[in-house]
């Protein structure tokens, strides 16, 4: 079994920034991908941003040219750079991997809350 566990989320005024970060309890083997997920009132979870083992980041499209996602594989972490806040970014954000090797391939964090508003 894998936990993940995120930190970072919290209220942020319309343009500005926060940075999430997603730390798994052990190492995984790869291929892994690690991304992050949101889910807004009454919506349905949506992908934000997800992250190859070795590779480049993959980004909803609202989100583009806004998120950053990054990895430290040393480390077990995956961050996300939030720029440009708006209130629509407003939701719970988890932390997801899929983890290829393993019988239970797919593993989710906690959440956190992300709060724009002014």
């Amino acid at each position: 079994q894998v936990q993940l566990v995120e930190s970072g989320g919290g209220l942020v005024q319309p343009g500005g920034s926060l940075r999430l970060s997603c730390a798994a309890s052990k190492s995984v083997f790869s291929p892994n991908t690690f991304g992050w997920y949101r889910q807004a009132p009454g919506k349905q979870r949506e992908l934000v941003a997800s992250m190859p083992y070795v590779g480049s980041g993959n980004y909803g499209d609202s989100v583009k040219g806004r998120f950053t996602i990054s990895r430290d594989n040393a480390k077990n972490t995956v961050y996300l750079q939030m720029n440009n806040l708006q209130p629509e970014d407003t939701g719970i954000y988890f932390c997801h991997a899929f983890i290829a090797a393993y019988a239970v391939k797919d593993y989710w964090g906690q959440g956190t809350q992300v709060t724009v508003s002014s």
